[in-house]
């Protein structure tokens, strides 16, 4: 006579704490190829800052190349740097615009 196997499951986290976050290995990251060219073609308009923003830009496409490639880890690492380069150049011309603004109106007056 055989023994009778029962399953057994031990839960990772706390029922208080609820469902853990699902990221699915079929989740594509971002690679921000819009907002990478769009920060290139303002930064060359607004004082050259496009030659900063183009960093942003490769790592765009980068990531963009790893997702075709099936690299799901160096294309959420290039796409990382992407988002945290574009956030830099965004500012920077945030603060490009604001410091003309302020400029033009003090010469006004």
């Amino acid at each position: 006579m055989k023994p009778q196997q029962a399953e057994v499951s031990i839960p990772l986290y706390p029922p208080s704490r609820g469902q853990p976050p699902t990221t699915g290995p079929d989740e594509q990251p971002r690679d921000f190829f819009l907002w990478s060219l769009f920060n290139v073609l303002m930064g060359y308009g607004l004082a050259y800052l496009g030659c900063l923003c183009f960093p942003a830009l490769i790592f765009s496409i980068k990531a963009r190349d790893c997702k075709m490639l099936g690299d799901v880890e160096g294309a959420r690492r290039h796409s990382t740097r992407a988002k945290v380069l574009n956030i830099i150049c965004s500012l920077l011309m945030v603060v490009t615009v604001v410091v003309a603004i302020v400029g033009l109106v003090a010469l006004i007056t």
